[in-house]
């Protein structure tokens, strides 16, 4: 049985509390139980909520939709956690500027320093309910028949950012997976070459339980 919450259940109150947030490299596999989420729940045996949705973005506008999960700043609905695991960005950077004016719209998601822009503004947000966050990296093209191949420098950019904000945040943490894909190993990715397979979720989710287990050692 998943120890993964529905995203429509009540929000957990008592126990160990941990939520998970982002995109698609977070809701890949959620359907079949398992998503990075599901990995980490089995793994530390603690429940987690899940509010992560495929083809969620941190620009994301419409309201209603938005408001379903599509917009990753609105998928945090309140409660007291221990830990946020989250991601995103991805998705307003590859499909939000189309290879044109990325550079614009790195620096609305985060500034060179980590300081400013939507993402240090949602971390600022869950780190005043008192949670760990811990946002978590991107997978990386294994350099074969990826339509993401081209986002390479924007990906390393972005991680660098996201790097300095963990750093100069007390509560804050970063976990890149950059170095996890072996160049030509098709192996971590769906068919489509940009989601994570089955086995790309449990690495990920892995790397997640560890670093929260080197933090948090009652876990």
């Amino acid at each position: 049985m998943s120890c993964v919450a529905p995203a429509g259940s009540p929000e957990v109150t008592q126990g160990p509390r941990i939520l998970a947030m982002g995109d698609s490299m977070m809701a890949a596999h959620k359907v079949s139980g398992r998503a990075v989420s599901n990995y980490v729940a089995r793994s530390l045996n603690e429940p987690i909520q899940d509010h992560s949705m495929l083809g969620a973005s941190m620009s994301y506008a419409l309201p209603i939709t938005g408001a379903m999960g599509l917009n990753i700043a609105k998928q945090f609905r309140g409660g007291a956690w221990d830990w946020v695991v989250v991601n995103g960005g991805g998705n307003d950077l590859w499909l939000g500027c189309g290879c044109h004016g990325c550079d614009n719209k790195m620096e609305k998601l985060i500034s060179d320093d980590g300081k400013v822009g939507k993402i240090p503004s949602l971390v600022s947000r869950l780190r005043g309910t008192g949670a760990q966050v811990l946002w978590v990296g991107y997978l990386r093209s294994p350099g074969v028949g990826s339509p993401i191949e081209s986002c390479k420098d924007e990906g390393d950019e972005l991680e660098k950012r996201l790097s300095q904000m963990a750093k100069s945040t007390y509560g804050v943490h970063f976990v890149s997976i950059a170095d996890l894909v072996p160049h030509g190993d098709r192996s971590f990715h769906g068919l489509d070459m940009i989601h994570p397979s089955l086995k790309g979720s449990a690495e990920i989710g892995k790397r997640v339980t560890n670093y929260i287990r080197k933090v948090d050692p009652i876990r």
